[in-house]
């Protein structure tokens, strides 16, 4: 059993160089709102990410948001990683005493390990709420992938 184990985690940390350019990854979301997050690649420069998050401000809401991105690996160049900005347009739904659907426009960067298959982000995500009514709300965060 012990020699499973050992052979399941050497395998999970000898993923190919740069596997956060493809596959899924999984992780948390830590910021306003907090979570579990999701990523899919589709391209090698787009993918859908997606999360659940909930916040206690107010009387506290749970979140969930779906968002296509596109990423540019060309702008920052690193030698331990790769270092993409990403834009993307993604839908909002809030599930709160006042609940609302929104658009959202996310910006962010991301940096891709090198030598593991993690990916550690940062973005900020202006929405537009359009029902019930318009508004304006914003989400940031900063977050931890996992690639399986």
């Amino acid at each position: 059993m012990r020699k499973a184990i050992f052979a399941f985690i050497l395998a999970a940390l000898s993923v190919s160089v740069f596997s956060q350019s493809s596959g899924t990854g999984v992780g948390v979301i830590l910021g306003e709102p907090t979570g579990l997050t999701a990523k899919m690649w589709t391209s090698r420069t787009t993918a859908i990410d997606a999360a659940a998050a909930w916040s206690l401000q107010g009387n506290g809401y749970i979140h969930f948001h779906v968002d296509a991105l596109v990423h540019s690996f060309t702008m920052i160049d690193v030698d331990s990683g790769k270092l993409p900005l990403y834009m993307g347009l993604g839908a909002r739904v809030l599930l709160a005493e006042d609940p609302a659907i929104g658009v959202r426009v996310p910006f962010g960067i991301a940096y891709h390990l090198h030598s593991a298959p993690f990916e550690i982000f940062f973005e900020v995500a202006p929405i537009l709420d359009l029902l019930p009514g318009t508004g304006f709300d914003m989400n940031s965060a900063l977050g931890l992938r996992y690639y399986l």
